[in-house]
């Protein structure tokens, strides 16, 4: 969902016979909002409609609490301990009729190919490195990566070695994660000599094309498809995946959050400068290492902020949050629509001297109110909303640590 690339052998025109080793090339046409959107013209040695088997596997929507209380949340994510592979480990945290995100920490490898049917997915790779194998080709991940999977594409994440760690932002209800419209030529073309990352930054899928022969079960190919809030199992005799060239504007990449150049200025600059993506209803921004502002008089810290029309989801990957107390790598908090937050009580005085952050987080605003599942609850911090209250001076907090006055 990019700009155009070629891979492997095409014909010169779509929709005509192409012949590879001397045997029909069966053509699909792979795109978004209808025939209006985004699309790859895929070539496979196999029809694609070939489907041995099917059945309907586990229903996997995920229940939310519903509350009615606002409130600001602080989840503690690396207490949820690893379980299951890179798809059944995923555990939803926040969610609404537009976003899901969950959080996964994998012990287990794939044992297939995997296909999410509902949601465009934005993996962010907190930890770990490794293959994403996936109809357009193969791509390799690292730490810090943010890896974009179009609704629709079959794949397979395998990793390098234990304790990869991923945070996942699923775009449902139709909607598509594409770079911002505001740093493209028309907002659809080639990006803009302002923008913050460029088609260099992007890392396309390469060849060769293929499943891995381990994702085979019991002697056939098994995609596992997401769709319609329950996983489904379907098999092919043949392999999925056995593509041998595509082309098109439709296909996943790498993105790593380092090759954002953030936009940087005289006095503190709103959020939207470290936007890296958009869809319906939600954003995905990311915080990177970078100058802070150089106004001699310059408060270096975020003001404090009213999200009137959003909510705020902000993942802390790595490094030294600085508006914030008791933050720590893995932290993920929610400030949700129409209350004021910003630095902690005495954040901006220390840091006023303070140059640089060596922060990284990754930031998601909502237009929608998020809910919780019983998995956050869990891991939240009920002492997070509390902790911008200014703090007493000691003589005035008795023994007990309860206020000594009235």
């Amino acid at each position: 969902m990019c700009y155009y690339i070629a891979r492997g052998s095409i014909p010169r025109k779509r929709h005509v016979r192409h012949e590879v080793d001397s045997h029909l090339a069966f053509e699909e046409v792979f795109g978004t909002e209808g025939f209006s959107g985004t699309t790859s013209t895929i070539y496979h040695r196999h029809p694609p409609t070939a489907v041995e088997s099917s059945e309907l596997g586990e229903v996997i929507e995920p229940t939310y609490v519903q509350e009615r209380a606002l409130r600001m949340r602080h989840l503690r994510t690396h207490h949820l301990h690893a379980e299951g592979d890179a798809i059944t480990g995923r555990k939803v945290l926040l969610g609404n009729s537009d976003v899901e995100i969950s959080l996964c920490v994998p012990s287990e490898v794939m044992p297939s190919l995997f296909k999410n049917g509902q949601s465009d997915e934005c993996i962010y790779m907190q930890r770990g490195s490794g293959r994403l194998t996936t109809l357009f080709g193969s791509l390799t991940m690292a730490t810090r990566d943010f890896v974009v999977i179009p609704k629709g594409t079959i794949y397979r994440m395998d990793f390098d070695a234990p304790g990869a760690r991923f945070l996942t932002m699923e775009f449902v209800n139709g909607s598509h994660i594409r770079p911002p419209k505001r740093y493209r030529q028309g907002g659809e073309g080639q990006f803009l000599e302002h923008s913050p990352y460029c088609e260099r930054d992007i890392r396309p899928p390469q060849g060769p094309f293929g499943t891995p022969e381990s994702a085979k079960v019991g002697g056939l190919y098994e995609v596992i498809v997401k769709a319609r809030g329950a996983l489904h199992s379907f098999r092919y005799l043949h392999d999925p995946m056995d593509i041998i060239g595509f082309d098109g504007a439709c296909w996943p990449y790498c993105f790593n959050a380092l090759d954002f150049a953030p936009i940087v200025g005289q006095l503190h600059l709103p959020p939207t400068v470290h936007q890296v993506f958009e869809g319906h209803n939600a954003v995905i921004c990311c915080f990177c290492p970078r100058p802070l502002d150089f106004h001699p008089n310059a408060i270096r810290v975020p003001y404090a902020h009213s999200n009137i029309d959003s909510d705020e989801v902000m993942f802390y990957a790595e490094g030294n949050y600085t508006a914030r107390r008791g933050i720590e790598e893995g932290s993920l908090t929610l400030h949700p629509l129409g209350i004021p937050h910003g630095p902690h009580p005495g954040t901006i005085e220390a840091t006023q001297d303070q140059r640089s952050t060596n922060e990284l987080a990754v930031m998601c605003d909502t237009f929608r109110p998020l809910s919780p599942t019983a998995i956050a609850l869990a891991i939240d911090d009920a002492k997070y909303p509390a902790s911008w209250s200014a703090q007493r001076p000691p003589e005035l907090v008795g023994a007990n640590g309860v206020s000594a006055t009235r």
